[in-house]
């Protein structure tokens, strides 16, 4: 069994028999007392965060997470389909096992998906950067550009985000899928 000492941030590990990613860890030896471990944890689940104090060498349950590249096919109502590249099996996943990033999910991305506990699934991981087409967007006015206005527009996935004024339909916008921020215009 694994103790304090093999603690390391993005680690997952089973606390209170729940999942939780450990974000920070630092050893604290106040004076005469004991040694302790401060661990700030993330629930993978409810993504709260919480602070635990434990005596250094106490035994954690470490959770072993495998990625397999999967590639997103399609959309069926409220879940995404995806299929393994190695073993062509497909799985169907919810909004709520994505995240955020699902509204940029492109048809044919390549994607990580994390499993646990003999093909428990995780989560996925998506690319960080990815590039999408505008397929709506308002005219700038004149006049609007002497200044740093923005303006809503739709991508091909169906994402909605707001990027400069100079922005028309067919551009080629490169997106950051952790925040849905625009990054730049792509040539």
């Amino acid at each position: 069994m694994a103790t304090t000492s093999d603690l390391r941030t993005n680690l997952i590990i089973r606390w209170n028999g729940q999942l939780h990613r450990v974000t920070e860890f630092h050893h604290h030896a106040p004076g005469n007392w004991r040694a302790m471990v401060i661990m700030k944890l993330k629930n993978i689940q409810s993504g709260k965060s919480i602070e635990e104090r434990v005596r250094a060498g106490e035994d954690i349950d470490i959770v072993r997470v495998d990625k397999r590249n999967m590639q997103y096919l399609y959309r069926e109502g409220d879940n995404f389909v995806f299929m393994d590249n190695e073993s062509f099996e497909q799985i169907e996943l919810t909004e709520d096992t994505i995240g955020d990033g699902a509204k940029f999910l492109k048809d044919g991305m390549e994607c990580e998906i994390l499993f646990y506990d003999e093909n428990k699934i995780l989560g996925v991981e998506i690319p960080i950067f990815v590039e999408l087409v505008v397929t709506e967007s308002t005219t700038a006015l004149r006049g609007d550009t002497a200044t740093n206005v923005n303006k809503q527009v739709t991508l091909e996935t169906g994402a909605r985000i707001t990027v400069p004024a100079f922005i028309n339909e067919g551009d080629i916008l490169r997106i950051d899928t952790r925040t849905g921020a625009y990054m730049d215009r792509v040539k």
